[in-house]
């Protein structure tokens, strides 16, 4: 793989559900959003004011923690990085969704919608074969030669 980074965005983008932490709380299932062609380094969250999310990330960034395991974007990863809340209206507008308004009566004007923003600091990240007939290549080949299987990339990405 020549770039695992730049590999690890193009397939976040496609990942629909992922668990966040803050501190040393448990994991809350959230919806990650990355901004098409943003390249900006950014996850985003939408969440209600009055959420842990919402209220630790009041005062500024807290260290926080997403984990995403998504098979059909084929990518496994254990992130860290920051949360902070965010005010971008021109973000939110980016990022809200179906899913999103489900939560909100009033849409993206509903005055209990909060945005944050998760900025990846390092990751240990899987990045393996997005076919599944690769892969099953892959584990015929291992199975006749004794090699190991070529799954894909396991590594760490500081950003």
């Amino acid at each position: 793989m020549d770039n695992p980074r730049d590999e690890f965005w193009d397939r976040i983008e496609d990942v629909n559900d992922g668990m966040l932490n803050i501190g040393s709380g448990s994991f809350t299932p959230m919806s990650p959003q990355v901004r098409d062609d943003a390249n900006d380094g950014k996850i985003w969250f939408i969440t209600a004011a009055g959420t842990s999310f919402a209220n630790a990330t009041q005062t500024g960034p807290v260290a926080s923690n997403l984990i995403v395991a998504d098979r059909s974007a084929a990518i496994y990863a254990d992130i860290a990085g920051t949360l902070e809340l965010s005010h971008d209206r021109e973000v939110l507008d980016e990022v809200w969704s179906v899913m999103a308004s489900a939560w909100f009566e009033e849409g993206k004007q509903d005055a209990d919608v909060r945005l944050l923003c998760f900025t990846p600091t390092q990751a240990e990240v899987s990045l393996v074969e997005e076919s599944s007939v690769r892969l099953f290549y892959e584990m015929a080949k291992a199975a006749i030669t004794g090699d190991k299987p070529d799954a894909g990339w396991q590594g760490t990405i500081t950003f």
